[in-house]
């Protein structure tokens, strides 16, 4: 992968990369495993936040923590689209959104933290909105790709001596059960909003002693309850496209071709589901004869896929933060 942009180049990519790796790594620590300084690394990161759409937050992850994790696809009355999927970002427990087939369809990704919450959505608010007119709801049973593991790093753009360099080191005395409590939701709010703050940032934002602070936020990483992600414009590294695919297979070949989706560089994400369909995946491209390239090849050729559709996003309303917070 290279940067085909004229605003950014090879080390912006390199950054970006350890921002994956490890998003709250200190800007020395990603400049001495990059060889430059921490202000140049600085720099590169602020700019890339102005221009390149990126943000570094905390998310929780619904799959270690045993907690529901959906994709729903809604069909709406031409023209209501924009507002409807407007509306649903604002929700917390909405995770991504984007709009496709021809601006009449919001796709989006929802982490309800409870059944009421699940259930206020799913079966409240949405069938109540008048101008949606179809919903299907597919919940995740297995994640095979994404969460955690970037879509960057399946491009080797830093070395393996270098990921070792900045991967996070969890003591493991402190790994336990993943689990989220109330306590922790002051914490975890100032690291939704912005996963980079610092241990002094996050002691005036919870009230708790900065070693209080450090305690917690390193049982919470090392549990795998909560990590952190990284969202920018692909655009920037020349694949402005992207798509979800709805993918039928045979029962018996569900997790083979789930495996073999999670090893496609354009596989982004990929998740077995109970629903319409049974894997759900994004694929990310440089243009709409490579997302045809991919159907048409790698996917078309895995034994098992009975079914295919495509739904190229239009616009992403939502990744991970919305709106975009204030730097």
């Amino acid at each position: 992968m290279r940067m085909e942009s004229d605003t950014f180049d090879e080390l912006d990519l390199r950054v970006l990369d350890a921002l994956e790796v490890n998003g709250r790594a200190s800007f020395s620590r990603i400049g001495a495993v990059l060889g430059v300084s921490d202000q140049t690394v600085a720099r590169r990161y602020r700019r890339l936040c102005a221009e390149g759409g990126l943000r570094v937050v905390a998310v929780r992850d619904a799959q270690r923590l045993g907690q529901d994790h959906w994709t729903l696809r809604l069909r709406c009355v031409p023209d209501s689209a924009p507002a409807i999927a407007d509306a649903l970002a604002k929700r917390p427990d909405t995770s991504w959104i984007g709009l496709a087939a021809g601006g009449t369809e919001i796709i989006f990704g929802t982490r309800p933290r409870s059944a009421g919450d699940r259930d206020d959505l799913l079966l409240g608010k949405l069938p109540r909105t008048p101008r949606v007119l179809e919903i299907h709801a597919h919940q995740m049973l297995h994640r095979f790709y994404g969460g955690p593991s970037g879509w960057l790093r399946k491009f080797a753009v830093l070395s393996d001596d270098e990921v070792a360099a900045l991967r996070p080191r969890h003591d493991p005395a402190l790994r336990e059960p993943a689990r989220i409590e109330p306590e922790d939701e002051p914490l975890l709010a100032a690291l939704e909003r912005d996963g980079r703050a610092t241990h002094p940032e996050l002691q005036r934002a919870t009230g708790r002693s900065e070693s209080a602070v450090k305690r917690r936020l390193a049982a919470l990483f090392a549990s795998g309850a909560v990590y952190v992600d990284v969202e920018y414009h692909s655009e920037i590294l020349g694949y402005p496209t992207a798509a979800v695919l709805w993918i039928t297979t045979s029962p018996a070949a569900l997790h083979r071709v789930g495996q073999a989706l999670a090893a496609h560089d354009e596989i982004a994400h990929a998740a077995a589901t109970a629903g319409p369909s049974n894997i759900i995946a994004t694929a990310v491209v440089r243009n709409t004869a490579d997302l045809y390239a991919y159907l048409s090849g790698p996917l078309g050729r895995l034994e098992g896929v009975q079914h295919v559709e495509a739904s190229p996003f239009l616009r992403r309303v939502k990744q991970l933060t919305y709106p975009s917070p204030a730097r």
